[in-house]
């Protein structure tokens, strides 16, 4: 892994908690996250992806087809993906940088529900525990706060197409479900 970083390789590997296969840049390494720039099947950037480095399996540096996904990218004009501004070192340092550079951050916890994931902001971090402000599939946001444990997480997303269309879409009404929840003086304390 630390040699895929240092030398800009295209990786590939398996989740031990997720079917399939993963294709991307490591751009960080942290005592239990590491950070991906993903390159989707369609052989394009989709965001960034966190994983445990404890739930790696089938880790291929290179990846077999690097050289065909390289030539790919380099025709298609797309650069190595540069880091973002996002802190590996604990997971409340990844939420908290992670909500603070993009506007949507989703959280997996595949040991307690392997079919769902949870897209909002980063509203509280403390005593073991993330509070989020959720937007759903039709790009609403909730009404209400969850709050989760960070010890569930086992990886988290940013930047990619789902997270920017659900943005795109409901970006605009966030302040209006914070008012909702909180009334209009009350800040982001996560930011």
């Amino acid at each position: 892994m630390a040699l895929a970083c240092r030398k800009k390789l295209l990786v590939r590997f398996a989740s031990t908690l997720d079917r399939g296969t993963v294709n991307g840049y490591v751009l960080d390494i942290g005592p239990r996250f590491f950070l991906i720039a993903l390159v989707s099947d369609g052989l394009r950037p989709n965001g960034f992806q966190c994983y445990r480095l404890a739930d790696i399996r089938e880790l291929e540096v290179p990846d077999r087809f690097s050289q065909f996904h390289e030539a790919v990218l380099k025709k298609r004009g797309i650069r190595f993906p540069k880091k973002p501004r996002v802190d590996v070192s604990s997971v409340q340092k990844l939420l908290r940088t992670a909500n603070k550079a993009f506007p949507l951050v989703t959280i997996h916890r595949e040991k307690v529900d392997a079919s769902a994931c949870w897209v909002g902001r980063v509203v509280d971090l403390g005593k073991g525990r993330v509070t989020l402000l959720e937007i759903g599939p039709d790009a609403s946001w909730d009404n209400e706060l969850e709050t989760y444990r960070l010890s569930e997480i086992t990886r988290v997303d940013f930047g990619g197409d789902y997270e920017n269309a659900l943005y795109l879409i409901g970006g605009d009404r966030y302040q209006h479900a914070v008012d909702l929840i909180w009334g209009p003086s009350k800040p982001n304390k996560a930011s």
